[in-house]
């Protein structure tokens, strides 16, 4: 009997038309009576002390209901532990008005409450504050001599220190036949999704919270909230049924979520507290890094040395590291290695995990440099990389569990036309602009976290499931209800899929790329979990056909329960519920990796990029005219929301690549280009023709539904191979991100 698949679909996304009409509500848009409006007040400077506060002009302004400070904020009851959520690094957690220090510029001093935003943000310009300032340090490239490697802690085992050396790399390298060293710089790039973040807190009196929140996480956010404030879990819940973007920034707690419970608390109201654009630069960037990259290999191009040495920022009060020197080994076999990580405490706010966090850092540098060895070398730069090619990952030494990599580079190169490449630079020509063909590699970890689901057939014979994830706007409701549909043979309608709620059970944030593997493997296990209580339901109805049926011979689809040699029996899973007195038949059922298992294997996702530019001879301006990404991420569950992933990825290389940048003037340690009109982002006429490949890639030892990641596997690769395609264009290879026209003059 045939059953229905969704699986595997072109699904549209099931909230789309709810998004487009504005039905949808954000954490800033739900309506709730006698609230509040908070303003936050940002330090101008970088480094100090407050002296003195003079919020008396302020609280004569009409509508205003108070000023909240480090001098008269609610008393908190901060754990004196190291964590407070799960994805703070090592070291000592930002505490918003905690004291009279002053830990970099833009740092939230204060919180004015008033009956409207307007007015609030007005009053926030009477506040007169007195400073002590201190000399501050906010430059990388001159503090390079403070790096160090950073402590170990709750992050670790998903951002891991650099490998150890392998081999003799000095000597390696310096009897190599060729070999590349260059220096790489990556500028700071700001968080800017579109909804700007955002907290409304409702109040329930006796420490009871509701809280609508822009986040990646809910259960984070809960439990971050509950630890500050010395409140029950179960009193605070965390909402986040649609978020305008996230990309990383919400992993962790942001600080007007702090600010608005706080105030919350303290005038026991209801309160809404909404960070403008200008403020969204206070926190959550990408580090700058600068990377040294030494490689090597003999004649033939086989990789004899690999050295790549990073040196990146973080905070003076937190130890933020990504995995960056860690993946050259993961893509290309060597016998000589020599990997460093330094992270440069800085007086800057905490970095933050940035889609791709370190791997697209590091594989700009990686894969440039491999494209500078293989013109050294005289060999496609396609045909270098499938000379070092290998099967298992070389750091490791353990098979992947697939990897369809090889595929990717064939199928992304007939696609695009890399045959056709002219090795000469400088070469090819289009009118006044000089056209180059560049490629790349990307990589990224296969991630699966554990996670909980509650699923129940109701009354009415629909799949009910539960769970605390949220969806950034990646197609999560969608997938999961697909997922959902197929495992118990209902179809879209059918199924409803309930999330955004930390009341649900339990989800780690959305992040890593991991949701689909992680909360879509725990729907299959309960829902064959719910499938044995339904059998079993079924076998004990009066003559019932079922009553010695195992689990194999049985199949649900169109909303009944079949067998499998006999079709035409079957019963419906409405009688079944019916049988049960019309109470829902539930299980929540834990979904995780299978440790064991897999420690056998290296996890990863793989792509490769190919990308046209054209550069102006007289201008330097850069045009990505097309571009082909291949991807080998497993079972591909919806293509169309796959195909969304990876193109958005590509674009937001393009951005890295040639405009993204926050530029920090370190005579006064802020950042001056704080608004989207100077901070530069790609826009539809700097996007050209995007083709999304998904090689074949079957997975039988990753997880249950055999998938990997989309989200950040995208963007990896693509900086490079632009970078690349400018020194195939122009013959300058140039060393920083983003590129500028004045360097290609």
């Amino acid at each position: 009997m045939d059953v229905n698949k969704t699986v595997g679909q072109p699904i549209s996304r099931l909230e789309g038309k709810l998004k487009v009409t504005g039905a949808a509500k954000y954490a800033a848009e739900y309506q709730v009576e006698n609230l509040l409006h908070g303003y936050v007040v940002n330090s101008p400077i970088t480094k100090g002390k407050i002296i003195n506060i003079d919020i008396a002009k302020a609280l004569a302004i009409p509508g205003v209901i108070d000023v909240l400070s480090h001098k008269n904020r609610t008393k908190l009851a901060w754990f004196d532990v190291q964590y407070t959520d799960m994805d703070a690094p090592p070291g000592t957690v930002f505490k918003p008005l905690h004291n009279e220090n002053i830990l970099y510029n833009g740092q939230p001093i204060a919180l004015v409450v008033a009956e409207d935003f307007e007015t609030a943000r007005y009053a926030s310009t009477q506040i007169t504050f007195e400073f002590e300032q201190e000399a501050f340090e906010t430059n990388l490239q001159n503090n390079t001599e403070k790096g160090r490697p950073a402590k170990k802690g709750f992050a670790t085992a998903l951002k891991p220190p650099p490998p150890p050396p392998t081999g003799d790399f000095d000597k390696a390298y310096g009897q190599a036949a060729v070999k590349v060293e260059a220096e790489f710089k990556h500028g700071t790039e700001h968080h800017n999704p579109i909804e700007l973040f955002a907290t409304t807190t409702v109040y329930k009196g006796k420490g009871k919270l509701t809280i609508y929140d822009k986040t990646q996480g809910t259960i984070n956010n809960q439990l971050y909230v509950a630890n500050i404030f010395g409140l029950h879990y179960k009193d605070v819940r965390v909402l986040a049924p649609f978020v305008g973007g996230g990309f990383g920034a919400g992993l962790r707690p942001q600080y007007q979520l702090f600010l608005c419970v706080m105030a919350a608390l303290h005038l026991k109201r209801n309160v809404r507290v909404v960070l403008d654009r200008k403020q969204m630069f206070s926190f959550s960037h990408r580090p700058p890094a600068i990377q040294k990259m030494r490689f090597a290999s003999d004649i033939n191009g086989r990789m004899t040395a690999l050295g790549h040495s990073v040196y990146a920022e973080t905070s003076n009060f937190e130890d933020y590291t990504e995995p960056t020197a860690n993946w050259s080994h993961k893509l290309y076999p060597s016998p000589n290695t020599l990997f460093e990580h330094n992270i440069v405490p800085l007086d800057v706010y905490t970095p933050m995990d940035m889609r791709a966090p370190g791997g697209s850092t590091a594989l700009h540098a990686i894969e440039c440099t491999m494209d500078e060895l293989a013109h050294k070398l005289k060999i496609d730069p396609l045909e270098l990389r499938l000379i070092n090619y290998s099967e298992m990952d070389p750091s490791s030494k353990k098979p992947y569990t697939s990897k369809a990599l090889r595929e990717c580079y064939l199928q992304a190169a007939e696609k695009f036309g890399w045959s056709n490449r002219n090795p000469e630079p400088r070469a090819t020509m289009r009118g006044n602009k000089l056209v180059g063909y560049g490629m790349a590699t990307g990589i990224w970890d296969a991630f699966q976290f554990p996670a909980r689901v509650e699923a129940m057939i109701t009354k009415d014979g629909k799949l009910v499931l539960n769970n605390a994830t949220t969806d950034i706007g990646t197609g999560t409701l969608t997938v999961m209800t697909q997922i959902a549909a197929d495992e118990l043979g209902l179809s879209l309608e059918e199924v409803d899929f309930q999330y955004g709620d930390s009341k649900k059970p339990f989800s780690m944030f959305q992040g890593g790329s991991a949701i689909t593997s992680s909360t879509g493997v725990a729907i299959v296990v309960a829902a064959k979990a719910l499938r044995k209580k339904l059998l079993k339901k079924a076998a004990q109805m009066e003559n019932s056909p079922f009553k010695n049926a195992s689990d194999e011979e049985v199949i649900f689809n169109g909303g009944n329960l079949h067998l499998k040699n006999e079709p035409g029996t079957y019963v419906s899973l409405k009688n079944i519920i019916a049988f049960n007195k019309g109470k829902a038949i539930k299980t929540t059922n834990m979904g995780k990796p299978h440790m064991l298992k897999l420690r056998k294997y290296s996890l990863a996702t793989h792509s490769a990029s190919f990308v046209e530019v054209e550069v102006d001879q007289d201008l330097g301006t850069v045009t990505v005219t097309r571009a082909v990404t291949a991807v080998a991420a497993g079972k591909i569950i919806n293509p169309k929301t796959a195909k969304s992933q990876i193109s958005g990825s590509m674009i937001w290389g393009i951005s890295k690549a040639l405009h993204e940048e926050t530029i920090m003037d370190d005579h006064f340690g802020k950042y001056i280009n704080t608004n989207l009109g100077e901070y530069h982002i790609p826009v539809h006429a700097d996007i050209g023709q995007l083709d999304v490949i998904f090689a074949e890639e079957r997975d039988e030892l990753i997880n249950e539904i055999g998938t990997k990641g989309v989200g950040e596997i995208g963007l990896v690769g693509m900086p490079a191979a632009i970078s690349n395609a400018i020194f195939n264009a122009t013959g300058k290879r140039i060393y920083k991100l983003p590129i500028h026209f004045d360097e290609l003059i």
